[in-house]
């Protein structure tokens, strides 16, 4: 859990400091999965399964994220608001 913390905080100076945007988006990518992975591991530390509901929502999110985020850096907006 001490490793995957370390790397959450590391990953938070690239997305702050982070060169280009597409750097940024793999570090929040980095991110979701590291939190997803501390999520897992918390669950199985607490034996429950409880946390799998969460796991699977940080899942989903990040997913549309990396989507939204993507379709912004390849063609500046995210929704395309065309009233012709």
């Amino acid at each position: 859990m001490v490793v995957i913390s370390i790397s959450i905080i590391l990953l938070m100076y690239r997305v702050i400091v982070g060169p280009t945007n597409p750097d940024r988006a793999v570090a929040l990518d980095a991110i979701g999965i590291n939190l997803m992975a501390l999520a897992g591991l918390v669950a199985i530390l607490l034996l429950t399964t409880r946390l799998n509901d969460v796991i699977l929502l940080i899942g989903i999110l990040l997913f549309i994220g990396t989507v939204a985020f993507s379709k912004y850096l390849e063609m500046g907006v995210v929704i395309d608001r065309d009233l012709d």
